[in-house]
């Protein structure tokens, strides 16, 4: 079995944006899709255990610990630490990211 590399975290606005994309689906009398694209979603994410840069850094900061994988039509932003990283926004893909929507946990980097 093999070990886990670094341990994978949410914050709140994550969770709360996989809340949302639920919601949306459910008001178009979809639930279904929304919950196997939540699923989707977080199989993806499972990925960075093993494999936490490969998400691209995120063109709008240039910052090497912001980095994103693309899981269309989202982004899943997260912030890489030395042996976790924190799942922060989970966003369409044509969102642009502004600064004071990252916010680093302190724990992150120890």
């Amino acid at each position: 079995m093999a070990s886990k590399l670094v341990e994978i975290s949410f914050s709140k606005s994550a969770l709360s944006d996989l809340e949302e994309i639920k919601a949306y689906y459910l008001e178009l009398d979809i639930p279904t899709v929304g919950d196997d694209l939540v699923t989707s979603i977080f199989q993806h994410i499972e990925i960075l255990v093993d494999y936490p840069e490969i998400g691209r850094v995120v063109p709008e900061f240039t910052e090497n610990h912001i980095r994103e994988l693309i899981h269309p039509p989202y982004r899943i932003v997260y912030l890489r630490g030395l042996n976790s990283l924190q799942i922060i926004r989970i966003w369409r893909s044509e969102r642009l990211l502004e600064i004071n929507q990252v916010n680093e946990p302190s724990n992150l980097y120890k």
